[in-house]
């Protein structure tokens, strides 16, 4: 006897990628987020007054894969992180609004892994693990990543904590908050965490999943001390800023600042070895011109 029930259709995902002058990365970041297995409804990509070469990245794209719901949009009017996600969050169209960084790499099953996140009607947000796609040993430190976060939400408990390089929300969750969610025109706070904060205080459920990964860049270590230091305080500044004293959140913070010496040892490291090998190969084919 065939079923009576409806079937539930799954929601459908946008992509909204907010680019500052990032023509090194965002063609890799457009192509993952082109090349899933279950495709996005739209791939939005906002620059927020590039004067790289990024809007002629995206153009060809465009060019290469003309059926494909690749969209870009300039937002000229504020610089700024937050006025750019903004832009593009309100013009998503889908029931679903994935937002990661333009060093974002996602894994092929991104937004199939998001549409089973929100298969629960009651999930209002949702964020997943990173792999360190310049780092070494990549998948360990992927596992490692995954085993922090889902830590964070035991000892966190009430709070469940987006991730901007890795997070979707759904469309009715961001109607909801948007005239809530700070603007930080001194730009010091961390954004993602201020979604959070805004989530949780409206009552909407925001999940964790192993399955939504992202690969995303450690550029943020070659940052200078004093530099890095003053980033990761943002967590810091957005939890002050909205009178949160859960101890637990601030657990991210203490192990960012105590990872940076051995990860800046790590990418320094790596430049090394890089500069080695070009090296070589320099001296090689100069030999073999010679010869």
């Amino acid at each position: 006897m065939a079923s009576s029930l409806p079937t539930v259709s799954a929601p459908t995902v946008s992509i909204v990628i907010p680019a500052y002058n990032e023509e090194d990365i965002i063609r890799s970041c457009v192509l993952a987020a082109l090349h899933q297995t279950v495709a996005a409804s739209e791939i939005i990509v906002v620059d927020n007054k590039s004067t790289d070469s990024t809007a002629a990245i995206v153009a060809a794209l465009q060019g290469s894969y003309p059926d494909a719901p690749l969209k870009y949009f300039r937002q000229d009017a504020e610089q700024g992180l937050v006025p750019t996600r903004n832009f593009g969050l309100d013009r998503a169209h889908g029931d679903v609004i994935g937002r990661i960084d333009a060093d974002s790499v996602l894994e092929p099953n991104w937004v199939e892994a998001v549409q089973v996140a929100f298969s629960d009607p009651e999930v209002a947000a949702s964020t997943g693990p990173v792999i360190y796609y310049d780092m070494p040993l990549r998948r360990i430190g992927h596992k490692a990543d995954d085993t922090m976060r889902r830590a964070m939400i035991a000892i966190a408990r009430e709070y469940r904590l987006l991730f901007g390089s890795n997070m979707a929300m759904r469309a009715s969750a961001w109607r909801e908050i948007r005239s809530e969610v700070c603007r930080d025109y001194d730009d010091e706070f961390h954004e993602d965490i201020d979604l959070s904060i805004h989530l949780h205080e409206a009552g909407l459920k925001v999940v964790y999943s192993s399955d939504m990964v992202a690969g995303m860049s450690m550029r943020r270590i070659d940052d200078s001390p004093r530099e890095y230091y003053n980033y990761v305080m943002r967590f810091e500044r957005t939890y002050q800023s909205h009178n949160v004293r859960n101890i637990a959140l601030r657990a991210p913070m203490w192990l960012f600042l105590s990872a940076y010496p051995g990860l800046k040892a790590v990418r320094k490291n790596q430049a090394r070895n890089a500069r080695s090998l070009t090296q070589r190969a320099e001296a090689l084919g100069h030999s073999e011109a010679l010869n």
